[in-house]
């Protein structure tokens, strides 16, 4: 498509959106388009893109049962073909990842304390999960009363599956084999910083952890032989005089390991930090305002000169340029409806 790139959202169906919706962005004008619906699925708030762009797999909620759904993608328009389901009793999951050649997929569910394992088919479908890890744990906040499983993915040389629990401040390492979960390695956060999601820089040796209780950046050492990390900084991802109630979401890392950002639920912002190249350290930039309430995820082109943000509560993406040099980034669209928007993701 030359200078536009197809993107996809994952929303809640609560209200008025009906599942997964796909819009365009043309990187020449800088200009968000064609938000239109991709996929009927019920509450399909996360959801992930296979490296080489065949495949959807997205959470889901079918009746009683939660779970994930998989999906073929047109090259061409983008459209969502279902290929199959896997589900069982509880609420959905709230993360899914795949494996880069597209033979695992692996999920956190917020609500059964659960990280499930799949394998697939050759034509990307699910077989029923592989593994189960259930874990236990819980932590001083209001809402640790027990686990609660907010990411799993796979490390950069994907020997290691990382799953990250809110609850109980813990950030697990399980070794990757066929699908099977054998955990090696734990670090506890400080306690009630609720760890949410993580990032690899692209040298492979630090990671970046946004919590979401404590609204703050750890960053991390890793030790890719033994799939274990030890904590080298922890930076507020807010104001220190701001007061009102805020929810760390989601982070992300440029390509070009020199920028982490972050998105604040309720200060409704964008934070930028710059990467020190000699220990992986930050150092705060701004904040940006998403232009909407409660961005819930945002994402990097494919391009690295744009991002866009998903507020979830006002139904709505924006548009940053980016400035590949300083960092910085500037609005240049706001209020593009999107309802319920949680995740964005663009085809790589």
């Amino acid at each position: 498509m030359g200078n536009q790139f197809i993107g996809y959202i994952g929303t809640y169906t609560k209200q008025e959106s009906e599942g997964v919706y796909k819009f365009v962005l043309d990187s020449d004008k800088g200009l968000v388009t064609e938000v239109t619906s991709a996929a009927k699925l019920d509450n399909p708030t996360y959801l992930t893109v296979s490296k080489d762009n065949k495949y959807l797999y997205a959470v889901s909620k079918e009746g009683e049962n939660g779970g994930i759904a998989s999906f073929t993608i047109n090259p061409e328009t983008g459209q969502l073909s279902l290929l199959n389901s896997q589900t069982s009793v509880g609420s959905a999951p709230c993360h899914v990842s795949v494996k880069s050649d597209n033979s695992n997929v692996v999920t956190a569910n917020y609500h059964t304390k659960q990280v499930k394992s799949y394998l697939t088919n050759q034509d990307g479908s699910l077989q029923p999960a592989i593994d189960v890890a259930e874990h236990d744990g819980s932590g001083p906040h209001e809402r640790q009363e027990k686990p609660h499983m907010h990411y799993a993915g796979f490390t950069p040389d994907e020997n290691f599956i990382i799953a990250i629990d809110l609850g109980s401040d813990n950030i697990i390492t399980y070794k990757s084999e066929e699908g099977k979960l054998t955990k090696v390695h734990t670090l506890q956060t400080k306690p009630g910083s609720g760890p949410r999601h993580i990032t690899f820089h692209p040298n492979g040796q630090y990671a970046y952890v946004m919590t979401e209780l404590s609204s703050e950046v750890i960053v991390l050492s890793y030790n890719k032989e033994e799939g274990s990390f030890t904590e080298n900084q922890s930076i507020s991802a807010i104001p220190t005089d701001y007061k009102g109630v805020n929810d760390g979401s989601a982070i992300h890392v440029t390509k070009d390991g020199k920028f982490v950002y972050v998105a604040n639920r309720g200060h409704n912002s964008i934070a930028q930090f710059a990467i020190n190249q000699e220990n992986g350290e930050l150092t705060f930039i701004e904040w940006v305002s998403t232009e909407g309430d409660w961005p819930r995820d945002f994402v990097i082109d494919p391009t690295e000169n744009y991002v866009v943000a998903s507020n979830q509560k006002s139904g709505t993406l924006t548009l940053y340029k980016r400035d590949k040099v300083t960092g910085e980034l500037t609005m240049i669209q706001k209020n593009i409806s999107a309802p319920e928007a949680v995740c964005v993701k663009f085809l790589n």
